[in-house]
């Protein structure tokens, strides 16, 4: 195994996170910032506030989102399972 092929596994597998991670932290930006300008603007002070409709949220993210990337993870592991004998050499 060639020091080539450790970084292009390694690359792959970093834009693999950050490509899966991006949309659920999205939406968990966009909706503390939602409920930040609405705090600032009602004069609500409560920290709390924001916890629930993130949760909330993110876990319809993971619902509509979730076959999306566990097909793309799932296609990253037979790629990395099939070319194993090369990576062994």
């Amino acid at each position: 195994m060639q020091i080539d092929d450790v970084v292009k596994i390694v690359s792959q597998g970093l834009f693999l996170v950050i490509k899966l991670s991006a949309p659920i932290l999205l939406i968990s930006l966009i909706i503390g910032l939602v409920i930040s300008i609405f705090q600032t603007v009602t004069s609500i002070q409560e920290q709390t506030l924001t916890f629930v409709p993130k949760i909330v949220c993110v876990f319809l993210g993971l619902m509509l989102l979730g076959n999306w990337m566990l097909t793309d993870m799932k296609d990253y592991m037979v790629e990395l399972w099939t070319d194993f004998a090369v990576y062994i050499h």
